[in-house]
């Protein structure tokens, strides 16, 4: 019996008040060394680069981005399931089965299976979750290069402290996502 290629998805970024929504698809290799594979929010920075590339070297990946107008557009929810079916679709590894972090899918997905707490269960989503957060972070990084105010460096676009007194201080900026409450506040003084 040949066995199912399976892809595990998951986003990273929904409660954050500023920059993208970011999904990763990813179909697992033989080579992986499965016990790095675990929740991306349990990983240190440094070692979450080095496990990040370490997984990108042994899969198939794709990144799936909905930006801050599809998220004002939509709604978060919606923007998430966009992202992530934009990375699924940009797997050029076609999988038979696709388990999805969470309790909502993409429309339109066939063989599919969403799990609740799945980037803790189910190591081909810890892939996911882990390669997601690290492109968002670094992102985020690069775009506080430029936004200097809010130390996105730190808190990658979310409601921080130091965060939320930026916004305070300097206002809104095009990547903050205005119908979020803290944001939208600061528009409707």
């Amino acid at each position: 019996m040949k066995e199912i290629i399976t892809a595990g998805v998951d986003e990273v970024g929904r409660g954050c008040l500023a920059g993208p929504v970011v999904s990763a698809a990813v179909i697992l290799k033989k080579g992986i060394n499965l016990n790095l594979l675990k929740d991306s929010k349990k990983i240190k920075f440094n070692k979450r680069q080095k496990i990040s590339e370490h997984i990108k070297n042994n899969s198939y990946y794709s990144i799936g981005i909905a930006s801050v107008n599809e998220i004002l557009s939509l709604n978060i929810l919606n923007a998430s399931l966009l992202s992530m079916k934009r990375a699924i679709e940009q797997l050029t590894v076609k999988p038979g089965l696709t388990l999805i972090d969470g309790n909502f899918a993409p429309e339109g997905l066939k063989n599919y299976k969403t799990i609740i707490n799945g980037d803790e269960k189910v190591k081909v989503i810890s892939a996911a979750s882990i390669i997601a957060k690290v492109y968002r972070d670094n992102f985020m990084i690069k775009l506080s290069k430029e936004f200097s105010n809010y130390a996105w460096e730190r808190n990658f676009g979310y409601g921080t402290k130091a965060h939320l007194e930026g916004l305070k201080r300097y206002g809104v900026t095009s990547h903050h996502r205005k119908s979020f409450k803290p944001v939208h506040k600061m528009l409707s003084r």
